[in-house]
């Protein structure tokens, strides 16, 4: 039997007590277990960093994250669940620096490099508590027992063993050139760290004169001068050369201040006005060579035979912007770099890697090189060359984790090159599924078509050692793990710390010249270590106890949107670099979550949500159940408590209420469900029928939207049914419960099993719960929800037809309803008769016909055709909306024929048939259905009508004596009822009732209908006789006073 389940439920208590229950019975690890043998499904765990608190965010993806493995669990697939922890990088080393209170690398290494990576190790293991318990408080079932830390040295010299085939390959190369770089941190930055720290700033936009010196037009045209544009005006104490399209028509032009310029002819008017004058025309290829004189020249050039400060012929220059002239400083620009290569061009770097300029540097030395514009713009207007200067607002690269202006800075850096595979990851992209699709060509296609080498190498110090060792002849050697070590130094260092300073001071004679080969200093990207846990948590290759090839792509990943390049991109990177295969198959990409004012939330804004506090005020499967079902996923979405208050009242307590209405009146009729002996659906009423067929439906798209990873689709189909199991079925059959029906019983009870298991993936705490009190240990279940198999499907008993016929009875009612309310006739107010014109009305059995007239409170429901149609005044005219996209221009002679046809004809065939059809001058014959017109129906007095797509109800509201009494006996019920709720008399206590009256019709109401209330309120006497009993209750408006106590 049922076990007592209360109407009301405390949500946060009740899950601390489901918390329990799993814990002590090892629930999680008996999942594991059973469906060991089962078909593998992989899913990896992204790891955060843990030397942070978690947010709200981090809610999110792991909601996303539990979701999946456990509605994969339920179709009998192992899923092993791995948590993982990011230990290494920028984010660790900036924290402890500011422990610290460390300015920069100085201090460091100053502080010492092994003091301060075991500060760096003990600061990432200071909030994995805090992340283990939001995890385990919202019911993200991960194995923290079997969890991978990058900072592990199986990890690491399994992520050495990556790099060592990536090198193999020739794909690993160091090379100088220019990268973003973070003077704070003092290390470069990869493109896609880069994609994450773009903030707008204002910056100096200016146009500068580049006085020519010599050649064809300085001999014509003395005094001319190149106009260059720039937004950094900073770089121009380096300017190396300037550079011109070849196919570009350029001109000298007088400006109407009489000066002589050269700029783009497509550009002049934007950049010297209209009024300037073209004295001269020459194509870029012409320029190439001329010599001009460079703005500052306050650093010294080697000498170089290369054309310095002359004009070069570059195919990047374009004329949507600037001038058409471009300054190069290939210390501070990758196109810059290369364009002067090529030309044998020196590189000249006045700014030291602090970001500050070199002190020997005149007016800015030791000024930062973001700050030092202002200066340098003032310097250009003193000495005549500074031709514009506009503020320029634009997003700049700072450094995604300090906050730092980032600079593009020419230094040797190592490089996994991507590019050369660049053809693999777009064929490994087109046969990943994305969700939503539209990232997958869109923002993340285009990361990979614009695909740069990965810029590897970090000079920092808490992060996995790059494993090259070098000696001086070159000769480079690449290690994949200490045992490689150990063979090839002849040092027993199989068991050393693989982290710096440790590795650093292993050497080893060169394999090729036998010189002493030391480690090169650098680490890697820490997103490197992330993108390889696909192997790295296993310890892959050195371990010999895994399958790779069981755990191997990952069927399902899940992050962020800001993860595309980042997590998701390095994942796809290493795979197809390492194996020639993606890591994964299906990556799901969300949005983020915002405020309720839609704002991002931060600590300056004051408006974070911490996640347990959170949690622990609605309940984790609120919070849960809004992130998957409230709204696109995939879209940004704002929460609050308001937000998620509405998900508890609207679809949680529904659910709760329903299952306790269940284990009410089970336990009142001592009824106990039993599969083998419940009454064949067949046999059953109509709209039991209709709850089975409408419960293996959900059982069968829910089960379709979740293999397709539509939490949305899923969660909306659940609402659904909920609201469908308690505003419909459980509200139309309450006598049945009320008697013990059976069938009632046993069709709910089957109902809130499927609901149950299918709200089990969303909503682990509630449904548990449920399961515990209304199912464990009956009828051969489960021990735990999360121990069940998905319901199973019996398309016999999917009846759609009945589904269609339920809707268009549901559809009806609440036409009645409205038509009720808007003739402002009592719900409890029987009326005689109500007429239904809708197409299918003819085809509903008498067992359906029969609800409409129960629900609308009617003594009989008859067709509107068997009237006829002069109820109503019925007007009609065109939709143009609807008719304008069928018939474009002639939409107006179309409007006029439906102005001129017959609208009671009309509406009657659209009730009938769905479409009418009118004659149209000049088209012909014209179908109309419901989208084309506007039909208004207007009652005639004494009807109430309401109508809607097609279908129309009308009521008659004429009310005799006799409606009116029976009226009067309904709301003797109602009072009743109420009366013994308050009371807190159980359902099924019988009661002796009293009662006495000071007016006259509810006299003869309640005298006349005496049996029939008696029987309504489980009364075993009804007796007009006064008598004072336990409880009272009077209804002065009907002018009666009822007494009454347990029979």
């Amino acid at each position: 039997m049922y076990r007592p389940v209360p109407s009301r439920i405390d949500l946060p208590e009740m899950e601390h007590e489901v918390l329990d229950f799993w814990a002590s019975n090892d629930i999680f690890h008996k999942s594991l277990k059973q469906t060991e043998g089962g078909p593998s499904w992989v899913f990896y765990e992204g790891p955060p960093t843990a030397n942070g608190t978690p947010g709200t965010h981090h809610v999110e993806a792991r909601v996303f994250k539990d979701v999946f493995p456990r509605y994969r669990t339920m179709k009998g697939y192992h899923v092993p669940r791995k948590a993982g922890w990011d230990c290494h990088g920028l984010p660790v080393e900036l924290a402890v620096e500011k422990e610290l209170g460390f300015s920069g690398k100085g201090d460091i290494e100053a502080y010492g490099v092994a003091e301060f990576n075991a500060k760096c190790r003990e600061s990432v293991l200071r909030h994995v508590d805090e992340f283990t318990v939001m995890t385990q408080r919202m019911a993200y079932w991960v194995d923290f027992d079997q969890a991978y830390w990058t900072m592990n040295s199986d990890y690491v010299q399994s992520v050495w063993w990556s790099l060592k085939q990536i090198f193999n390959k020739g794909l690993l190369v160091q090379d100088h050139r220019v990268s973003p770089y973070c003077p704070r941190c003092g290390t470069g930055l990869s493109d896609h760290e880069l994609a994450q720290g773009y903030e707008d700033i204002v910056d100096a936009s200016v146009y500068v004169r580049f006085p020519v010196l010599s050649g064809p037009l300085a001999e014509a045209f003395p005094g001319v001068a190149l106009l260059a544009w720039t937004t950094t005006p900073w770089t121009l104490i380096s300017n190396t050369a300037a550079a011109v399209n070849a196919d570009v028509e350029y001109v000298v032009a007088r400006t109407a201040a009489g000066e002589l310029l050269v700029v783009a002819d497509a550009l002049r008017e934007a950049v010297l006005g209209e009024d300037s004058e073209v004295l001269h025309r020459v194509v870029g290829r012409d320029l190439e060579g001329t010599k001009y004189k460079r703005p500052f020249d306050w650093i010294e050039f080697p000498e170089t035979d290369a054309p310095v400060h002359t004009v070069l012929l570059a195919d990047f220059v374009t004329t949507e912007d600037g001038t058409g002239i471009v300054h190069e400083a290939p210390a501070f620009g990758a196109e810059d770099l290369v364009l002067c290569r090529s030309y044998g061009l020196p590189v000249v770097n006045p700014i030291r890697p602090d970001g500050t300029f070199e002190e020997s540097v005149p007016e800015v030395g030791g000024v930062f090189f973001k700050t030092a514009d202002e200066r340098l713009v003032e310097i250009l207007d003193a000495a005549g060359l500074l031709y514009r200067h506009t503020p320029y607002e634009h997003s700049y690269p700072h450094c995604w984790r300090c906050h730092t202006a980032l600079i593009y800075y020419a230094q040797p850096s190592w490089y996994i090159r991507t590019t050369a595979i660049k053809d693999a990851l777009i064929r490994e992209n087109e046969a990943t599924n994305w969700f939503p699709n539209t990232i997958k060509w869109g923002r993340y296609g285009d990361w990979l078509n614009n695909n740069v080498d990965w810029a590897l190498s970090r000079n920092r110090y808490w992060g996995t050692p790059l494993p090259i060792w070098r000696c001086a002849e070159g000769h480079l050697t690449c290690v994949e793990s200490l045992a490689e070590l150990a063979q090839l130094s002849g040092q027993d260092v199989a068991e050393s710390d693989p982290h710096r300073p440790f590795v650093d001071d292993i050497t080893m004679p060169c394999p090729t010249c036998s010189a002493t080969a030391t480690r090169v200093p650098e680490v890697i990207d820490c997103w490197y270590d992330s993108g390889a846990m696909p192997f790295a948590q296993w310890g892959y290759p050195h371990n010999k106890d895994v399958d790779f090839n069981e755990v191997y792509p990952a069927d399902f990943i899940c992050e962020a949107i800001d993860q595309t390049r980042g997590w998701f991109y390095t994942l796809m990177a290493i795979g197809t670099l390492v194996f020639d295969k993606s890591s994964y198959e299906n990556v799901v990409c969300l949005g983020h979550i915002l405020d309720e004012q839609g704002r991002k939330m931060s600590k300056h804004l004051g408006n974070v949500l911490q996640p347990v506090p959170l949690m622990d005020e609605h309940g984790a499967d609120a919070v849960r159940w809004f992130m998957l079902a409230g709204g696109s996923p995939w879209q940004s979405r704002r929460v609050g408590h308001s937000t998620i208050a509405e998900v508890v009242r609207k679809t949680l307590l529904t659910y709760w209420a329903t299952v306790s209405f269940q284990a009410l009146y089970a336990r009142e009729a001592g009824f106990e469900y039993n599969s083998a002996t419940a009454p064949s659906v067949a046999d059953r009423p109509l709209l039991d029928q209709w709850l089975a067929s409408e419960s293996h439906t959900l059982a069968r798209e829910v089960d379709t939207a979740l293999a397709e990873f539509d939490t949305q689709r899923a969660g909306r189909l659940i609402a659904d049914f909920i609201d469908n199991l308690s505003n419909w079925y459980v509200r139309r059959n309450r006598r049945r419960f009320w008697d013990g029906d059976v069938a009632a019983l046993s069709t709910l009870h089957e109902a809130l099993r499927t609901i149950t298991l299918v709200m089990a993936p969303f909503t682990p705490f509630i449904t548990e719960r449920v399961w515990q009190d209304l199912f464990a240990g009956n009828d051969n279940q489960a021990e735990s929800v999360h121990l069940a198999a998905w319901p199973a499907v019996d398309e016999s008993i999917i009846n759609a037809q009945l589904s269609t016929h339920m809707d268009l009875v549901r559809r009806l009612v609440e036409l009645g309803r409205g038509a009720r309310a808007e003739a402002k006739a009592k719900t409890r107010q029987p009326l005689s008769r109500a007429l239904v014109g809708a197409s299918e009305w003819d085809q509903l059995s008498d067992e359906l016909k029969a609800q409409v007239a129960e629900e609308l409170n009617v003594q009989r429901v008859d067709s509107l055709t068997t009237v006829g149609g002069d109820l109503v005044e019925v007007s009609m005219k065109a939709n143009f909306r609807a008719l304008g996209k069928r018939y474009g221009q002639q939409t107006q002679v179309v409007a006029a024929a439906v102005a001129a046809a017959d609208a009671s004809a009309i509406a009657a065939g659209l009730r009938a048939a769905g479409v009418a059809t009118i004659d149209v001058d000049g088209i012909g014959e014209v179908a109309l259905t419901d989208e084309d017109v506007v039909i208004t129906e207007t009652p005639r007095e004494g009807w109430a009508v309401m109508s809607d797509a097609g279908a129309s109800i009308a009521l008659d509201l004429e009310v005799t004596d006799e409606l009116r009494l029976l009226g009067l006996s309904r709301e003797v019920v109602r009072l009743i009822q109420d009366a013994r709720k308050n009371s807190g008399l159980a359902i099924g206590d019988r009661i002796t009732v009293s009662w006495s009256s000071t007016d006259a019709d509810t006299t003869a109401a309640v005298s006349a209908h005496s049996e029939w209330i008696a029987g309504e309120v489980l009364a075993t006497s009804f007796a007009a006789d006064g008598a004072a009993h336990e409880f009272s209750v009077a209804d002065n408006e009907i002018g009666l006073s009822l007494s009454f106590a347990r029979a």
